[in-house]
């Protein structure tokens, strides 16, 4: 028996493993498209998009080790809230992966036009919600559910920064035609923040469930109004 509790702890820390690993991949390519955007590298925002692979790479596995955890092992209450929790979690790593790549290919394209009076507001917000996943990946690997509850709190400032963005990039825009197509692609990376933002909230919630069984926590604050 307790050569089994054994089997099952390893398994389990192999996933943590993964999982964590993940989601320093996933802060590595936010910080790597920053990098990109700010010094118009296309060479490092190329590498953003190839990096991608590697975090849907470690996503299956997680995927995999999950279901010979649930098959073999048929874990219950806390464990079992480990399990299901990490297999949500990595999804949303992998989904901050896809955000960071698309982000990258947008960058390229925007730096082949005139520059943008927003551009240190996108980097700010960039930063931001980097920033908000990893305090997230943090608060998980410590099963730390205060920590959670903070980052989930900042997720509402993140929509306001957004919104605001988004209001003065279409002020922009229709004050100066030519700045268009870039501010069109801006609006796009300023959205695709705003669902890391998103994104790094979910992880902290399913952190909260695994940590505490809670799933219904009071509805999240949010303040995008590009949507009113």
């Amino acid at each position: 028996m307790n050569h089994t509790f054994t089997n099952f702890d390893a398994e389990l820390t192999r996933l943590y493993g993964e999982i964590r690993h993940m989601g320093e991949l996933a802060v590595a390519q936010l910080k790597a498209a920053l990098f990109a955007l700010h010094s118009k590298d296309a060479a490092v925002a190329d590498a953003v998009v190839r990096g991608d692979a590697a975090i849907d790479a470690l996503e299956r596995e997680v995927g995999h080790d999950v279901l010979r955890l649930l098959a073999l092992r048929q874990p219950m209450a806390r464990d079992l809230r480990e399990v299901y929790g990490a297999l949500k979690i990595s999804a949303d790593i992998e989904r901050i992966g896809d955000l960071a790549a698309n982000i990258a290919k947008r960058v390229k394209i925007v730096h082949r036009h005139p520059a943008l009076p927003v551009l240190d507001d996108i980097e700010a917000l960039l930063n931001f919600s980097a920033l908000m996943v990893a305090d997230a990946v943090a608060a998980y690997h410590a099963r730390d559910a205060e920590q959670s509850h903070a980052v989930r709190a900042r997720d509402a400032e993140l929509d306001e920064r957004y919104t605001q963005l988004f209001s003065r990039l279409l002020s922009h825009m229709s004050q100066a035609p030519d700045a268009i197509t870039a501010g069109t692609h801006m609006l796009f990376i300023a959205k695709n923040l705003e669902r890391v933002g998103d994104h790094a909230t979910n992880i902290v919630e399913n952190t909260i469930f695994i940590v505490t069984g809670e799933d219904a926590l009071d509805q999240r604050i949010k303040r995008d109004g590009t949507a009113n």
